[in-house]
């Protein structure tokens, strides 16, 4: 049944209609989500759902990100191609791809081991070679490869974690959801002198979660 599926008219399609009509603008952008094949990264039994309009399960209590908040918080993060990225929360690999067509060099941690063997199997089978992966606690960032000129988090904490503020790069950006029972996206930058954060949209995603 999936297989008579147009994958690319739905991509373009949901490009069209999710992405660009809420006011995605970055050419870059558009282009990633028009090229990624968001289908290779859900479950087998729900590859003639991956271009709908949310978010869908993974797996191991988590979830795929709605084409259009994906679109919405790389965006958000203004990247030029020249940029070392942090991504905190592997899940099934979509949003990593999507920063490995924008970004230099992606470094994207992951808790659960199987979602990241499952993400890096996927990520390297469609030839990214930019892509560094580690399994543990995304509360801690990834401080061997820092300063980050962006980081992008795709679970929530109750507050941003002081540890990922401490990794970006000085005019850095950093995206987050951040909350418990109300969840927003914050949008940080880094100054000289400390930080400052923009409250953007309401969201919905997974708790982070911290092993320690």
């Amino acid at each position: 049944m999936a297989e008579k599926i147009n994958f690319f008219a739905e991509r373009r399609e949901m490009v069209e209609f999710q992405i660009k009509r809420r006011g995605i603008r970055d050419p870059k952008v558009l282009e990633a989500m028009l090229k990624v094949p968001r289908h290779l990264f859900v479950p087998e039994q729900m590859k003639e759902l991956a271009y709908g309009d949310e978010p869908l399960p993974i797996g191991e209590g988590q979830t795929i990100s709605q084409p259009y908040i994906v679109a919405y918080m790389t965006e958000a993060l203004k990247l030029t191609g020249h940029e070392k990225v942090l991504e905190i929360g592997t899940g099934s690999g979509y949003q990593t791809a999507i920063l490995a067509e924008l970004a230099r060099e992606v470094y994207t941690v992951e808790l659960i081991p199987e979602l990241s063997r499952r993400a890096q199997k996927v990520l390297r089978e469609l030839g990214y070679q930019n892509i560094h992966f580690l399994i543990g606690d995304g509360t801690l960032g990834w401080p061997e490869h820092a300063p980050y000129e962006a980081i992008l988090v795709s679970a929530a904490p109750a507050t941003v974690p002081r540890s990922l503020i401490e990794q970006l790069k000085e005019n850095g950006r950093l995206i987050i959801p951040v909350g418990t029972e109300y969840q927003e996206l914050v949008l940080v930058r880094k100054k000289k002198d400390g930080w400052e954060e923009e409250r953007l949209i309401p969201v919905r995603f997974v708790p982070l979660v911290t092993v320690h």
